[in-house]
């Protein structure tokens, strides 16, 4: 086990690669963000791997840029920190493959499967930290539940678990019929800034929102449904 205490802090600037890798005939982009090579004697960096959630890719959920405010980039703080940082766009998001699929938790699994694979070879280390936001959570969870050997520590960050007294559940709830029958939804500018107003406005910058939808916004307005379906189908039982 990789003890992430023993992360070397950088004052360097973290820099990015970029990666393919295949899932069948999905191709899926994977990010690394790191602060160069390593020197000598120096020890591995521990590999962090992020997961995103529903309605956003990768770079906008981990590298985000604000102009004209501070550090919004989860990635390039965690690479001055001394960690190997990886993210990747599930299959109908971002810059991966757009298909037919609705892009559930099981086919984040896969997705995540893939890439691993990518990051052990370039790295070497068959075990990696991961972090899992909102369904992004779910997607690792459930990746850690099929390849537990990949996995050293585990967070997972506005976990779903039951949805138990979730207003945010129930409302999607009503448009179950939908997501069981259409593979995709609206995630305009106007639902985009709703993630920063729905349960405390007032509490965020409303420059993030905007930074966040100019981001997003260049891969269209639809994103799929299948998350919104996993978390309102299969744990509705308790959210009625």
């Amino acid at each position: 086990m990789v003890d992430v205490r023993r992360a070397i802090p950088c004052s360097a600037a973290p820099s990015r690669i970029d990666y393919t890798v295949r899932k069948g005939e999905v191709s899926l982009a994977v990010y690394r963000k790191n602060t160069g090579p390593l020197g000598p004697g120096q020890s591995a960096r521990p590999i962090l791997f992020l997961v995103h959630g529903s309605s956003n890719s990768a770079l906008s959920s981990f590298a985000l840029t604000v102009p004209g405010a501070g550090e919004y980039s989860t990635m390039n703080v965690f690479a001055s920190l001394g960690f190997d940082v990886w993210t990747m766009d599930h299959e109908n998001y971002g810059r991966s493959s757009r298909t037919s699929g609705n892009s559930d938790i099981a086919s984040g699994v896969t997705d995540l499967i893939a890439a691993t694979e990518l990051v052990i070879r370039e790295t070497g280390r068959p075990r990696m930290h991961f972090m899992g936001e909102a369904s992004g959570a779910l997607r690792a969870a459930a990746f850690a539940m099929a390849r537990p050997e990949r996995v050293d520590r585990l967070v997972l960050n506005a976990f779903t678990y039951t949805g138990r007294n979730s207003p945010t559940l129930a409302k999607r709830a009503e448009q179950l019929d939908y997501f069981r029958t259409h593979n995709r939804r609206l995630r305009d500018r106007a639902m985009i800034r709703s993630i920063f107003t729905r349960d405390h406005p007032g509490t965020s910058d409303p420059a993030v929102a905007e930074a966040l939808a100019d981001a997003e916004l260049v891969f269209g307005e639809e994103v799929p449904t299948g998350t919104y379906l996993d978390m309102t189908a299969h744990l509705r039982p308790s959210i009625r």
